[in-house]
């Protein structure tokens, strides 16, 4: 069924709080890109701002190395540490291709995966 909820404004404590929580549920192994996160959070088209919130995560326990861009592949390196987010992501067993993306086909995670397990509904 089609979520017919107003969009949440991506400026907002809503968003990124939904956003984090996201983040937080990405299973190891798996990821999430920038465009699919601002869409579950409610705010489709706000990728860039998702992207502002995750520069703020490298500190964190949260999985931010889990969140990548539309084609597979890392987007930090332009703020140096994209082998860092990379080398997180192989240790967990993602592999990249020559071109240094990932199979998003096969590793990108839908939160409604969880529904067999019980934890779906967070949003």
């Amino acid at each position: 069924m089609p979520d017919t909820a107003p969009p949440v404004s991506p400026d907002s404590a809503s968003f990124h709080a939904r956003v984090l929580a996201l983040v937080e549920r990405i299973p190891a192994g798996r990821v999430m890109t920038y465009g699919q996160l601002a869409t579950l959070a409610g705010s489709p088209g706000a990728a860039r701002q998702v992207g502002y919130i995750m520069n703020g995560l490298a500190e964190s326990a949260l999985p931010w190395q889990r969140v990548i861009n539309a084609q597979g592949a890392v987007s930090t390196d332009k703020l140096g540490f994209g082998d860092i987010q990379r080398n997180l992501l192989v240790a967990e067993g993602i592999a990249f291709d020559a071109l240094l993306r990932c199979d998003l086909k096969r590793l990108q995670w839908w939160p409604d995966e969880d529904e067999s397990s019980g934890q779906a509904g967070l949003f």
